[in-house]
């Protein structure tokens, strides 16, 4: 069941979170995984600590050369995982250019030009996966993103419109997003016992994720048994958008 034996995988931001859990968990599942980074030396240290079948690959996906050098090193790929985003956290009022202009282009722009680049591959096999990892906060808004909250929501929208259309080659695309979830991003928020009381009490289920938690769901969507869900939002927060 959820079988990625031998199949080919790009995770971006693998690094560590989120995007590091679901790199491992394909690796365990006999997939041949690229862990992806910004930075040469700890993609390289991360990709060699989880072992297996892992390699590394690293480009700045601020870079709006970031999707050629990425597949000029892997190659065509089955599985294309994009996990990676920047994220600010300042009041609407002052968020400067430079910063929205980096969000916007590191959790949207750079997500298409990766699908557009190994798009092709995938239609000439007939078949491909291509998850994006969006976010609590396109449901829920947080004050504090207003700007990364709209790129995921435009992530959001991009995979339904490129499902619809990418569908009759039997490629699927879908959006798995993660409520608060206990990684690196967040730790502030768990230091903070005051702060933390509040967010649990936004979540029905009382708790923050594990990065972990989107493991079992990008296996399926990756999967035979995940074949037929194109175009899907899958949410994995605990109950928080509800």
């Amino acid at each position: 069941m959820f079988d990625v034996k031998n199949k080919k995988v790009l995770v971006t931001g693998s690094t560590q979170g989120i995007g590091k859990e679901i790199a491992t968990a394909f690796a365990t599942s006999n997939a041949e995984v690229w862990i992806h980074g910004s930075r040469q030396e700890k993609t390289e240290r991360v990709a060699k600590e989880i072992g297996m079948s892992c390699r590394p690959v690293w480009a700045d996906l601020t870079e709006n050369d970031c999707a050629e050098k990425l597949f000029s090193v892997t190659g065509d790929i089955d599985i294309l995982i994009l996990n990676a985003s920047i994220q600010y956290r300042h009041s609407w009022k002052e968020i400067t250019t430079e910063e929205f202009d980096t969000q916007m282009h590191v959790n949207l722009l750079s997500s298409l030009k990766l699908i557009q680049k190994y798009y092709p591959s995938m239609f000439e096999k007939k078949w491909g996966r291509i998850i994006t990892i969006g976010s609590v906060q396109q449901n829920v808004p947080h004050k504090d993103m207003a700007i990364y909250a709209a790129s995921k929501a435009g992530l959001d929208n991009m995979v339904k419109n490129l499902a619809k259309q990418l569908a009759p080659n039997q490629v699927t695309v879908n959006n798995v997003i993660p409520g608060a979830m206990a990684t690196p991003r967040n730790a502030t928020v768990i230091e903070d016992k005051q702060y933390l009381t509040k967010v649990l009490k936004g979540i029905p289920l009382g708790r923050m994720g594990k990065a972990s938690d989107c493991n079992g769901v990008c296996l399926l969507l990756a999967s035979e048994e995940g074949a037929y869900i194109t175009g899907s939002t899958i949410s994995i927060d605990g109950g928080m958008s509800l």
